[in-house]
């Protein structure tokens, strides 16, 4: 690319917060642990502008990174106006670090970083700008920002320039885009002020506001000249800002007077030495930038920018989602070998390969998300790492490849042998769609095989992403190509099975390469941790248990579902009459009851509101929005004496009748599978980080059970004819665990009593006879035991129980008083989570923990909940899991041997296990679900299953 010599400044941290928000999937290094996702995102643009890969970039002749080097001591404009910058919170606690090693990084290359005490780095731009206009007018000079501030700074030969998306921002772009020059950029910012830096302006008044008044009147002086002429709001608001725009015009002006010591010769990149970033981008395990680097020290010829395969796109992918052939240019595999099996002689090779491979990873590609609806497109597979071959069953030209039967015939043998460890990431879906096309995949709950997904949720449960995208670029530096690319979004998105073959054939097969280098990594990672026990004995099994769960399903019966619609979809309209004329009565008008505004408005507006009169009711929570009308503050309402409107009542009933007939009576029938009549929800084992099991599509855990109409949902739920359903629920699973874990005597001895446990607690706490104890005092001694290991307060019991503070507050002290054990365990998590930063399980499942040390106080005390929470919420988890992986085996899940013939688990929700089995051994079958649950673990108190025979969910017999 030709042009003139370009210096490039860097708005330091600027692009150290770009980074740090860009790229949220938590990123750690292999060897020191740290965090690394803002020092990847910085690294990568560093190396993006060091090999010159913009369309418009172009190789820097030099660059320097400008920073705020003030820090507590404040800069100029704090000397100006004391609340200067005010507004800002504190930067989280995860970022510094992560910018004390770019600034090492740096350091180490040679790289000049520019800053002087009481001014901010934009000043030094300012400073180094009027400086290469005095004494390199040849050179451009580009500064990387978006910061508004900085357009001021904009000249011939000055620019600013945004290196993810390749975008400038010159003078003639500036006056197209807003309508000034450079000179009016000062008199715009100071009259739209900004909230961020808290510099104070005309209120009402905006950028484009700002801009147009500006262009209008020429500058900021002739504008407020003419401001006694100006009419209505915004004249007055001119007027009333003038004594402040002087100030508000001097803070936003940046100061040319330091340059932060800028050396031209210093920041040239012929005198930056790369050498030391090697060791550097290895032990922050940033894989792909090594390639990168040895690249530049080899000085290899600029690519193209069409041919790009190198961090460039990869970067700005990861910050802006930029243009779609960026994004393709990335791979990260260009030297991979990547074969699509179209021939029987090149399937057999395949075949050969793979049963003399030690293990071998697989993918499945599809025509749907969901698998019980899903079409084979084709299979992937993978040996070793770099290479991969992808079969085709379906494509836009069948001609091309082979068929299904002929592929599945094949490979049959060899993907349903167990003794072949198989690797594959969320494996759950794979099984199913291979299930559905007749084959069964096993060897993944063996040694050496495993669900990458799953092993990734087992080292760090607190990932916002476990999904193999997320993984590659966390852990093997690879941008993975993106499914969109291929099928695109939305309503022109097409079936993967119309997808070019080269194109799916690289897709898919990289799927299965990356899977294996992820597997290769984390199974051993597994080891070392101490966590392959719990992933062989306990996760990997349990694939295959939640496999087997989705694909039984439930039947659901439509037409109990459009009964209760029918009679709730009646009482709903009831209830919209009433609601009506009482809002008519009370206030002379009519309200839309599904609008939270126009309750709001009814609800707290005074009765002589000319426009829109209401109750009168003193508001009791503030949103962003208004005044809040959630449930909360609805049922404090309704239980208000005080309050004689029945409204609040009405609005609560409308809203769970309407929630009940939307979310369930209506999608349920929607999720019925349309060949076999159940409903087939998917069971996540990677969401919750306690380890819990969560649903969707749809979500059964959320069926409402505390009421009498949500319980009734629970009726379309049936067994088919000639079955029955058993339900078997673990009985105070979180309160039992806590007594083992604690080791608290008496909390044990109430359990091993027999008791009722809230009663027997109440009379402890309260020191009275068991015969003694009144109804509210055992409300409160349940609440507590519940509520315990989510650090319930006072303020949260009081509210619950309807009692003052103190008085729940002397029944919090009287528990912890009597059950000390409890209080030193609950000490004892927190510890754990300090000491070590994370907390363990019953079986050694781990959470990290953070911001356990915050000095944010409301974060600390929320890290410290989950803490004790994490505990105590997966072990129950790990029960029930070892619960479901035992009686899958007993029956005939994974091994075809059954000890009762025709019983299948379909359901796990919460604590409860459901259970299809034929009626005639129904009690046997209930018999050994009991005892195999109470047997799962062996704790000091003893467990309890309550079980339940019935044609439906809802009841038992």
């Amino acid at each position: 690319m030709t042009g003139p010599d370009t210096l490039y400044l860097i708005d330091g941290y600027a692009q150290f917060f770009r980074a740090y928000y860009a790229i949220r999937t938590p990123m750690t290094s292999p060897v020191t642990k740290e965090p690394t996702n803002l020092t990847f995102g910085f690294v990568g643009m560093l190396l993006k502008l060091l090999r010159g890969e913009g369309k418009v970039g172009g190789k820097p002749f030099a660059f320097a990174v400008a920073l705020d080097v003030s820090g507590d001591r404040g800069t100029f404009r704090s000397e100006l106006f004391e609340d200067y910058k005010a507004n800002r919170d504190a930067p989280p606690e995860d970022l510094g670090p992560q910018v004390d090693r770019c600034l090492d990084i740096l350091k180490a290359i040679g790289v000049p970083t520019l800053g002087k005490p009481a001014y901010e780095a934009d000043d030094v731009i300012a400073g180094v700008v009027k400086r290469m206009q005095a004494e390199h007018p040849n050179v451009r000079v580009r500064i990387i920002s978006k910061d508004k501030d900085l357009k001021q700074l904009l000249a011939q030969n000055v620019e600013m320039y945004d290196i993810h998306t390749d975008a400038v921002i010159d003078e003639a772009a500036l006056m197209d885009d807003i309508g000034i020059t450079p000179a009016q950029v000062v008199d715009m910012l100071a009259l739209m002020g900004d909230t961020v830096d808290n510099v104070p302006g005309v209120e009402g008044i905006g950028p484009k506001t700002a801009a147009k008044l500006i262009a209008e009147h020429g500058s900021l002086d002739e504008l407020m000249a003419s401001a006694d002429s100006i009419k209505g709001k915004r004249g007055e608001k001119l007027r009333a800002a003038a004594d402040r725009l002087p100030l508000s015009k001097e803070l936003v002006t940046l100061r040319d007077d330091a340059d932060g010591g800028f050396d031209l010769d210093a920041a040239k990149t012929e005198s930056f030495d790369l050498a030391p970033l090697g060791p550097i981008l290895k032990e922050l395990g940033f894989n792909r930038f090594q390639e990168e680097l040895k690249d530049l020290l080899a000085e290899p010829e600029v690519p193209e920018p069409a041919k790009d395969q190198g961090t460039a796109s990869a970067i700005g992918g990861l910050f802006e989602q930029v243009a779609r052939e960026e994004a393709a240019a990335v791979r990260g595999t260009s030297n991979a070998s990547y074969l699509c099996v179209k021939t029987e002689e090149e399937l057999s090779r395949l075949v050969s390969t793979l049963q003399a491979a030690d293990m071998f990873a697989v993918d499945t590609e599809t025509s749907s998300v969901r698998p019980m609806l899903a079409e084979l497109v084709g299979l992937s597979f993978a040996t070793k790492e770099g290479s991969g071959w992808y079969v085709p069953v379906r494509s836009p030209n069948p001609k091309q490849h082979l068929g299904e039967a002929t592929v599945l015939d094949a490979l049959r043998e060899v993907l349903g042998d167990a003794s072949k460890p198989k690797i594959g990431h969320n494996l759950k879906f794979d099984l199913l769609v291979l299930r559905r096309a007749g084959v069964e995949l096993r060897g993944f709950d063996g040694p050496g095989g495993g669900d990458t997904m799953v092993a990734s949720y087992l080292l760090d449960a607190s990932r916002s992403s476990h999904k193999m995208d997320s993984l590659a670029l966390a852990m093997l530096g690879h941008t993975c190509t993106p499914i969109t690319e291929l099928i695109g979004s939305g309503k022109k998105q097409r079936s993967f099975a119309e997808v070019p073959l080269d194109q799916a054939s690289h897709y898919a097969a990289e799927d299965a390469d990356i899977t294996l280098r992820l597997a290769n990594k984390m199974l051993p990672q597994l080891e070392r941790d101490g966590l392959a026990k719990l992933a062989g004995g306990l996760e990997m099994p349990l694939v295959g248990v939640l496999a087997e769960l989705e694909w039984n399903g439930i039947l659901v019966d439509p037409d109990e579902l459009d009964k209760q619609r029918e009679r709730l979809t009646q009482r709903i309209e009831e209830l919209k009459t009433e609601i009506a004329e009482e809002a008519e009565s009370q206030t002379g008008r009519t309200f839309d009851p599904d609008s939270p505004k126009q309750l709001g408005g009814v609800l707290f507006n005074k009765p002589d509101d000319q426009d829109a009169p209401g109750l009168g009711i003193k508001p009791l929570k503030k949103t962003k929005t208004g005044y809040s009308t959630d449930a909360e503050v609805l049922e404090k309402l309704a239980g208000d004496p005080s309050i004689e409107s029945p409204i609040p009542s009405l609005i609560l009933e409308y809203r769970q009748l309407t929630k009940l007939v939307s979310t369930y009576l209506v999608a349920l029938k929607e999720e019925i599978h349309p060949e076999t009549r159940r409903v087939h929800a998917s069971f996540n084992q990677t969401v919750a980080a306690t380890g819990r099991l969560s649903s969707s599509d749809p979500n059964l855990q959320n069926i409402p059970i505390r009421t009498e109409l949500g319980r009734e949902i629970r009726r379309a739920f049936v067994a088919a004819p000639g079955q029955v359903l058993i339900s078997a629920d673990y009985s105070q699973i979180e309160l039992r665990l806590l007594a083992h874990l604690s080791q608290d005597p008496n909390l044990i001895e109430a359990f091993r009593s027999g008791a009722d446990i809230h009663r027997e607690v109440a009379a402890q706490i309260h020191g009275v006879p068991l015969s003694d104890v009144t109804s509210d005092q055992r409300s409160g001694a349940k609440m507590v035991n519940f509520g315990i290991v989510y650090g319930i307060t006072a303020f949260g019991l009081a509210r619950r129980l309807g009692v003052p503070n103190g008085e729940a507050q002397e029944i919090i002290d009287a528990y912890k008083r009597r059950f000390s054990g409890i209080t030193t365990f609950l000490a004892e998590c927190v510890e754990e989570a300090k000491s070590k930063g994370l907390v363990e399980t019953i079986m050694g499942r781990r959470r990290p923990i953070g911001d356990i040390d915050s000095n944010n106080p409301a974060r600390r005390s929320l890290a410290e909940r989950m803490a004790i929470n994490s505990v105590v919420q997966g072990s129950a988890a790990d029960l029930i899991k070892l619960a479901m992986v035992d009686l899958h085996a007993r029956l005939g899940g994974s091994t075809g041997k059954t000890e009762i013939p025709g019983v299948r688990m379909l359901l796990q929700i919460h604590d409860e296990l459901v259970f299809e089995a034929p009626e005639s051994r129904a009690e046997d079958a209930r018999t050994l679900i009991v005892e195999r649950m109470e047997r799962a673990m062996s704790l000091d108190v003893p467990l309890v299953v309550d079980s339940a025979v019935s044609d439906s969910w809802f009841g038992g017999k």
